[in-house]
């Protein structure tokens, strides 16, 4: 079953909850999203990545995984 746009933003708000948040993507299976959170300071891109994925909590893992690809960009707030 595909995620919608609010799933992915409540799994990655209950992670990150004074981030900025943006999801797009209309079809629930290729979607995007832009996280931008003080917790990826000092971090490099791979590692803000790595924990938006862990916050997602499995939903892209495996052949059944409900979430196909996400478009991913992560930063510390400027």
């Amino acid at each position: 079953m595909p995620m919608s746009r609010t799933e992915i933003e409540t799994l990655l708000r209950d992670a990150f909850p004074e981030a900025t948040i943006e999801v797009g993507g209309d079809d629930g299976v290729h979607m995007s999203a832009m996280v931008v959170d003080e917790s990826f300071r000092g971090k490099n891109r791979v590692q803000q990545q790595r924990a938006v994925y862990a916050a997602l909590k499995g939903k892209m893992d495996g052949p059944n995984g409900e979430l196909h690809a996400l478009a991913l960009t992560t930063r510390a707030p400027e």
